[in-house]
C-alpha cells in the first residue's frame, strides 16, 4: 500500500483529556502515554513475561477466540464465496488461549488467532487496577476492553464510539478514514458482519481498483498510525479504521466513550428505520425528507422548537430521560401495528 498521510503525533505530557482530543475531531497519536505500564514493561522484556503477566489477571470466565487458518493471512473476513466467515469463533480460557499463541510464535503455519473487545474488569479483573488512564471526573465512563492475539487484522470498519486505543505489546498500524469516505469504501452487508460492525469489502493489503475504483479516493484521503508499546492513538467516533496487529503476539486496551446520554437511542436504529420508511420512496418525497431532518435532526433542534412556548414544545423540547421513555414507548406503539 502506498504511504499516505501520518497521523500527527503529540508529546505524553500534552493535554490528552477526552475532551481535548474529541474537539479536535482528527486522528491523535500521543507518544509514550502509557510507556510505563507494567504490561508494556512485561512486553519488552519478551513474550513469555507478556503472557504471563496477563495470566496473573485470568479471572476464569472463558473469553470468545476467534480462530482461522494461517493462509487466510490474518484477515478476519467472509470466505471467498460470502456463504459464511473464514474464521471459527468458540468459548475457551484465557490461559489456554494465550499458550496457544505461545506455541505457534514460530511457526509460519500456525493459525490466526484473535481474542477481541473482551471487557477488561470483568475478564482480567485487577489488571486495570495497574494498567490505566486518569479518567477525568465528568466525562462519560468509557467501556475498556483488550484484544490479544497473533498477526492479526480487522478488516476496516467503524464505531460509533471514540476511541482511545492504547498498544501494549507489539506493534500495530492503523489506517483511518474520514466519516465522509463511507461509499468510497464499499461497505458490506449490514448482517452478518465478522465483529459486530460493517466492514469495507477492500482488502487494503491489495486493493483491487478495477471492482472497487473509488477506493484510489478513500485512500487519497487515508491516514496511518504505526504505533508501537506505550503509545496511544485516537480517534473520533465514526472514523473507519483497518488495524493491523503486526508482531507474533500483541495485547492492546482501548477506552470507547460518548458525550450523549445514556438514554439515547442508537443511531443504527434510526438507520434501519430510514431503510423501511424513507429509501424506496420516490426521489423527490426523499428530498423533501431531507428537508425535515434538516430542520428537526441536524440543525441540533433549536431551530424547530425556538419560536414555540416551552408547554407546546412536546417532542421538540430537549430531551430527558423520562422524555425518551415516552417517546420510545411511542415509537414502540408504531413499529408494532
Amino acid at each position: 500500500m502506498n504511504a499516505r498521510r501520518i497521523v500527527q503525533s503529540i508529546a505524553a505530557s500534552a493535554d490528552w483529556s477526552p475532551a481535548a482530543l474529541v474537539a479536535t475531531n482528527e486522528p491523535v497519536v500521543l507518544r509514550g502515554l502509557t510507556a510505563d505500564w507494567p504490561l508494556v514493561a512485561a512486553g519488552q522484556t519478551g513474550v513469555d513475561s507478556a503472557i504471563a503477566y496477563l495470566k496473573r489477571f485470568d479471572g476464569g470466565r472463558p473469553v470468545v477466540a476467534l480462530t482461522g487458518d494461517a493462509a487466510m493471512g490474518g484477515r478476519f473476513f467472509y470466505r471467498d464465496d460470502f456463504s459464511g466467515f473464514n474464521f471459527e469463533a468458540a468459548r475457551t480460557g484465557l490461559s489456554a488461549c494465550l499458550d496457544r499463541i505461545a506455541a505457534g510464535l514460530d511457526d509460519p503455519a500456525a493459525p490466526a488467532i484473535y481474542v477481541g473487545s473482551t471487557d477488561l474488569d470483568l475478564y482480567l479483573p485487577g489488571l486495570r487496577g495497574e494498567n490505566d488512564l486518569p479518567w477525568p471526573a465528568g466525562t462519560p465512563t468509557p467501556m475498556v476492553s483488550i484484544w490479544i492475539g497473533n498477526r492479526t487484522t480487522a478488516a476496516t470498519h467503524y464505531d460509533m464510539s471514540n476511541n482511545l486505543a492504547a498498544c501494549m505489546v507489539g506493534r500495530r498500524r492503523f489506517t483511518l478514514f474520514p466519516p465522509d469516505q463511507v461509499a468510497n469504501l464499499y461497505p458490506g452487508p449490514l448482517e452478518p458482519t465478522p465483529g459486530g460492525q460493517v466492514v469495507s469489502m477492500v482488502d487494503l493489503r491489495a486493493p483491487d481498483l478495477d471492482r472497487f475504483p473509488r477506493v484510489a479516493e478513500a485512500l487519497a484521503h487515508a491516514q496511518v498510525a504505526e504505533l508501537e508499546p506505550g503509545d496511544v492513538l485516537f480517534y473520533p467516533a465514526l472514523w473507519w479504521h483497518n488495524v493491523e496487529a503486526l508482531s507474533p503476539f500483541n495485547a492492546m486496551i482501548n477506552y470507547w466513550w460518548n458525550d450523549a446520554p445514556a438514554f439515547a437511542d442508537s443511531p443504527m436504529t434510526t438507520l434501519l428505520h430510514a431503510l423501511l420508511s424513507l429509501r424506496d420512496r420516490p426521489a423527490a418525497e426523499r428530498a423533501a425528507w431531507a428537508a425535515m431532518f434538516d430542520h428537526y435532526v441536524w440543525s441540533g433542534g433549536d431551530a424547530a422548537r425556538a419560536h414555540l412556548p416551552p408547554a407546546i414544545q412536546g417532542d421538540l423540547a430537549p430531551l430527558d430521560e423520562p422524555a425518551a421513555r415516552r417517546l420510545r414507548a411511542r415509537l414502540l406503539q408504531r413499529l408494532n401495528r
